[in-house]
Formats: C-alpha cells, structure tokens, sequence
C-alpha cells in the first residue's frame, strides 16, 4: 500500500526512512504547538481551543502534502505571520480577532486560486528579489524583538522607547538558559534545538517556581471558541484589502521561498523547476483556509522538514508520520499550557520566559537571508534596508513594505533604471502612495 500510494522504490527510500524522517521533522517544528496559542492568546483568543486549531490545521495541511504532491514537507501557522496578525491588526490597528482570521481565509481563497490558475510565478516577480529578502530579514528582527521583550531583556523607557531590563530577575534567567542551550545545540548541528531549549527554560522555571505543573496529557481540547468564529464579509466591509494583499504576499513568499530551499536538499528539482510545484502550493493554500476555519492564523510549508529530509525522507509517507503527531499532540494540552504561561509583571506588563527563547532563535534564522541583498547596488539596498529597519522599528510588516517599494521605485526612476520595473510594481507603488495621501481621511 506504501508502495502504491508514496513511490518509495521510486524515490530510493524505505519505510522505516520515511517514519524516522517524519518524527524528526516532528520534533523539530514541534515548539509551534506551544508557540501559536501563546502569542494569538494576546488578542483574546482562547488558549487551549488555538493550540487545538494548531495540530489540527496542521495534520490537515501536512496530510494534503502527503497525497497530493508526495513531499515529505509538513505545515503549521507560520512564525512571522501569527506575529503580524496578533500584534499589529488585532493589537495595533484594533481589529478583532474574529474580522482578522476573515483576511486570512480570503487570502488563503485567494492563493488557492493563483495556484490552481498556476500565475505564481508572475505574483512572485511583482516583488524585486532584494526587497523580498528585506521582508523575512525585517520580520526575523521584529520576532527576535518580541523575543527579548518577552524574556524581560528589553522593557519600555520614555527617552529611548526601549531599552535594557534587569538582567537579575528570574524570569530572565529561565529565558537566557534556553537561549544559551538552543544556541550551543545550533552550533553543534543538534537538531531539535529550538525545542529542547524551550525543555530547559521550563525545567529551570519549575525549579525556580516560576512555572506550575498541570499535568502532562488530558482530553483534546474544545475547538468550540474559535471554530468557525471567522468574519470575511466584516474583512471586505472595513474595507482591509491592504491587510489581506500583505497576508497572500507573505504567505506567497514563504510557502515558495521553502519549497525550493527544501527541493534543492531533496533533489526534488528538475532542470530548476520543482516537481508537483501546483499541487505543493495548493497544499499550502487550503491549509491556509482551512486553519482560518478551525481558528488560527496564516499556515504554510515549514523549512524545519530540511531535517526530517536530511534523516532521509523523501515522500509523502514522512508527512503522515508527522500529521499523526500533530494529531497525537492534542492530548497534551495542560503541557502546552504550562509552556505557554506568561507572568505578569508590576506595571502590568507580561514575560513568557519559555516561549521567549524560541523567538529569538527564529528571528536568528530569518536573518540570514540578509546576506544575499546586493549591498553594493544602492537602487536595491537602500529600499531593502528601509523594509528591514521599518519593519522592525515600526512593529508592522505592511509599512516595511510600502516603504521599500515605494522608495526602490523612486530610485530606478531616478537612475533610468527602467527595465528593473514592471506595470504592476508601478501600480503598487502608486496604491502605497494614495494610501498614505489619504491615510487622515
């Protein structure tokens, strides 16, 4: 049957392979199950019924991976995305979460469309490549800054805005000792390090008391709080068109972005194109929507399957081993909900010590994209450097975006650079401008 349905012959693989290549995928990416329902948490979404919307989501998205393009690729909500949908729609711009998972389903319909209609290729070329570097590197910062402030490192200061906590509280202790652990384990190619440094910010905060343990597994939680709770029709009413582009943009980007780093690794490339790249996409796409449904933000393809694949994997079969995980991961809710817990602090401002280092070592790996920005052609970098600082300073992806586009289009102008534009990249930069014209009406 494994035969029939996943080629294993085919692609030079085994069972046993596929099994141990799909549990590693599993246990590298599994920090999202503790990670998701802790951030969205902060738009007063419910804790256990996110985390349920999480393995649920993606074991549906990871299972469509499997049978319809046979990769050994899994999905989950994206980091970066669940930031910018928390923070800056629902926190900063004050849209209820139940209106904003509505941009994400639109978004997800939309993507499905563009990847059944196979146009990825032209929505991949509306964003310069430098610039499409400068958004993951921007985004890796301003997780990284979450990070830091969720482990008490960075705190508010009224001359500097942000500036340097006590390094002797600790909280910050149980963070700095995850992160320390995470990072020797990335440095000895270990993988799982993102996890098992979140395991020792918790065992340390247990034995500090800062944590309290509530079990281990329990009941599946109820999906009830956030199933079906989306608003598309309020989405379109409140006119959030520029909310939605930049959800499909970075969905966009993400989802292609990984699967041809993670082809390249398989050998899943054929005279630099990727095979089953359509329905690979529309994996992703569905997944999207389908997370919406259930209750959480933006899923797309995870570049942590890199690890499952270098343990062997190579078909579908690794990403139903790593779907049953994440299904099996619904029985361990009161430990999802230990990791996750924040402590308030006087001033009324909250530290997730363990959820914290996972963070910071994202934003680390987000970053290294930033060595492949033309530094040295001033037309590329000075609008990349703009998305990356604006991002990250402004705590919002959309202005990142419009300031690089609109100042990289301003400066090909300038230069007579004209064949580096195209009639869309024009349009969105004229898009960009009336809004900000128009932003005090």
């Amino acid at each position: 049957m494994f035969e029939r349905l996943f080629h294993l012959s085919e692609n030079n693989t085994t069972v046993q392979r596929e099994i141990v290549g799909g549990m590693t995928t599993f246990f590298t990416m599994s920090y999202i199950i503790f990670v998701q329902p802790a951030i969205l948490s902060a738009t007063g979404m419910d804790f256990d019924s996110v985390m349920a919307a999480t393995c649920l989501s993606s074991a549906a998205a990871t299972l469509l991976m499997a049978f319809l393009a046979n990769y050994p690729i899994a999905l989950a909500p994206a980091m970066g995305h669940n930031v910018f949908f928390a923070f800056v729609v629902c926190q900063g711009m004050g849209i209820p979460w139940r209106t904003a998972l509505g941009a994400v389903c639109i978004s997800g319909l939309l993507f499905i469309a563009l990847s059944a209609f196979g146009v990825r290729r032209a929505i991949m070329n509306l964003i310069p490549y430098s610039l499409k570097m400068a958004i993951g590197v921007g985004i890796g910062l301003m997780i990284a800054l979450l990070g830091f402030q969720w482990a008490g490192v960075v705190v508010d200061n009224p001359a500097t805005l942000i500036a340097i906590g006590s390094l002797t509280k600790p909280y910050v202790y149980v963070s700095g000792a995850g992160l320390l652990a995470a990072s020797i384990l990335i440095a000895l190619r270990i993988r799982g390090a993102i996890l098992i440094g979140m395991a020792v910010s918790a065992a340390l905060g247990l034995f500090m008391g800062l944590l309290h343990f509530q079990g281990v597994y329990s009941a599946p939680p109820s999906l009830e709080p956030t199933f079906f709770q989306l608003q598309p029709f309020q989405a379109l009413k409140l006119g959030l068109f520029t909310i939605i582009f930049v959800f499909l943009i970075l969905d966009l980007f993400d989802t292609i972005g990984t699967l041809v780093a993670v082809a390249e690794l398989g050998g899943f490339m054929k005279n630099g194109e990727m095979e089953r790249a359509q329905p690979a996409l529309l994996s992703d796409a569905i997944g999207t929507v389908f997370g919406a449904l259930m209750g959480t933000s933006t899923v797309t393809s995870y570049v942590e399957s890199s690890s499952g694949i270098s343990d062997g994997a190579r078909t579908g079969l690794a990403s139903v081993v790593t779907a049953i995980l994440f299904l099996l991961a619904l029985f361990f809710a009161p430990l999802a909900r230990m990791l996750g817990a924040g402590i308030e602090l006087p001033g009324g401002a909250t530290v997730y010590p363990v959820i914290a280092p996972a963070l910071i070592v994202v934003g680390f790996m987000m970053m290294r994209a930033v060595k492949t920005i033309p530094w040295d052609d001033p037309s590329e970098s000075i609008p990349a450097f703009l998305t990356i600082v604006l991002i990250a300073f402004s705590f919002s992806i959309t202005e990142g975006i419009a300031f690089g586009v609109i100042s990289y289009t301003v400066l090909k102008l300038a230069t007579g650079r004209f064949k580096d534009l195209n009639v869309t990249l024009l349009i969105l930069t004229a898009m960009f401008i009336f809004r900000y014209f128009f932003m005090k009406f």
